[in-house]
């Protein structure tokens, strides 16, 4: 008798299957694989993760720059799930 496999909690917060978080991880690894997809990763982070804000941003800015910032690192979470699971 084949057992169902317990639903997962991706990086982004949502529940899937498991075969369903290993297939997008997947998709992620594999697009951003090439020399492009590498270069686009160092541009999001450049104007995200590595972009500083001064005493002068307001919270909605801040806000929006937290939900950009949020978003690669979920990319980066599955190219990393993704080249692990190959």
């Amino acid at each position: 008798m084949e057992q169902k496999s317990r639903p997962v909690v991706g990086p982004d917060g949502n529940i899937r299957t498991p075969k369903q978080e290993d297939e997008l991880n997947k998709i992620f690894a594999g697009v951003f694989a090439g020399q492009g997809g590498k270069e686009i990763i160092r541009y999001l982070r450049s104007i995200t993760i590595e972009s500083v804000a001064g005493p002068a941003i307001n919270s909605n800015e801040l806000m929006h720059k937290e939900g950009q910032r949020f978003i690669v690192g979920i990319i980066e979470q599955r190219i990393a799930r993704g080249q692990n699971e190959r």
